[in-house]
């Protein structure tokens, strides 16, 4: 007997049709608030990651280790660095904290093989500069009066996420450096100095700095709001936490490690994996789905599954599919770690 296919929107049957009102919602954890609303009402990022604001403090319960390794790092000021498979948390964590001691918007980097020190902190537009002191001249010879380009310097300069983290304010700013272990082989030991000082110099100010009004500049931070910058050098008032997120793909130099707190993130188990689903979907969703995550706990002891395709496979059964729903969650649920 052939499955039915009243949910799918796309048919394969070459003629145009409207089927886009037909789609249900997204799910919550893509859901995007693209202009909807007033920005500062929340973190439409940490909502996708924690799930539904109200069930995030009754579902959302880490463990003793974990609540210990996230409290050193707070007291002792020092970087957070969270391993674990994909899937267990680990970004997660960040966004829980910022939320919970109210630290604002997490400020996250995510780290490719090209990602250095410099895109962290801050980006010069030099070509922009030069265009614009190639127009003031221009302007200029024709007798119009142009600004000064010293005093102009700071709108070519952007603060990266760990830029911006380390802006002294009373309260800390949270900043996710995602998967580190994705990086270069310099990348780790570029970071020992800034963690450990909390502090950097932008050389483009620090050279014009006696022609600068009162030593000081207007430069863009990550979130795209002013600030000054004295002196040009940035030095943090209250260190930020830092959470530094790897896969375990590789092993970093002994100078990070010591400056950081270690917290190895376990595979979760029935009740948390319950717990996510629970946060993002719902009791109801939780209770019908209890096959499914019990499946999915026993592959993922000889496989390396992540809970984002658990989450995935119990949204689109549940939503779209429920004739067919256990061919439909293994065809979403792989092994990653499959030979190609």
């Amino acid at each position: 007997m052939s499955e039915p296919t009243e949910w799918l929107i796309y048919r394969g049957i070459g003629e145009p049709h409207d089927g886009l009102p037909e789609l249900p919602p997204p799910p919550p954890w893509r859901d995007f608030s693209g202009g909807r609303g007033d920005p500062a009402d929340g973190d439409d990022s940490a909502d996708r990651r924690l799930g539904i604001p109200g069930r995030i403090a009754e579902e959302h319960r880490p463990g003793a280790e974990e609540l210990e390794m996230i409290n050193a790092a707070l007291y002792l000021r020092r970087p957070l660095l969270v391993t674990g498979d994909p899937g267990a948390g680990k970004s997660t964590l960040a966004h829980s904290v910022a939320r919970e001691l109210e630290f604002g918007k997490v400020l996250r980097w995510p780290i490719v093989s090209r990602s250095t020190l410099l895109d962290g902190l801050y980006h010069y537009d030099a070509i922009a500069r030069l265009q614009d002191v190639q127009i003031a001249s221009h302007t200029a010879a024709n007798g119009e009066t142009g600004a000064d380009s010293a005093q102009n310097v700071g709108s070519y300069i952007r603060l990266g996420p760990l830029g911006t983290a380390l802006l002294p304010s009373d309260r800390p700013r949270v900043l996710l450096i995602d998967e580190l272990d994705k990086s270069d082989i310099d990348l780790p030991n570029d970071l020992l100095n800034v963690l450990e000082e909390g502090e950097f110099a932008i050389p483009e100010l620090e050279r014009i700095v006696d022609r600068l009004p009162d030593g000081e500049a207007d430069v863009l931070d990550h979130d795209g709001n002013k600030v000054r910058i004295k002196g040009g050098r940035v030095q943090c008032r209250a260190f930020p936490f830092v959470v530094l997120t790897s896969n375990g793909e590789r092993d970093f130099p002994a100078p990070l490690m010591r400056r950081c707190i270690h917290l190895e993130l376990d595979r979760p188990d029935h009740k948390r994996l319950a717990s996510f689903v629970k946060a993002h979907l719902g009791e109801e969703a939780a209770r019908s789905s209890e096959d499914l995550i019990a499946r999915f706990l026993e592959r993922s002891r000889s496989e390396l599954l992540a809970t984002d395709q658990l989450l995935n496979a119990i949204y689109l059964t549940q939503a779209a599919a429920p004739a067919g729903r256990d061919r439909l969650a293994e065809l979403l649920i792989q092994r990653l770690d499959r030979p190609r």
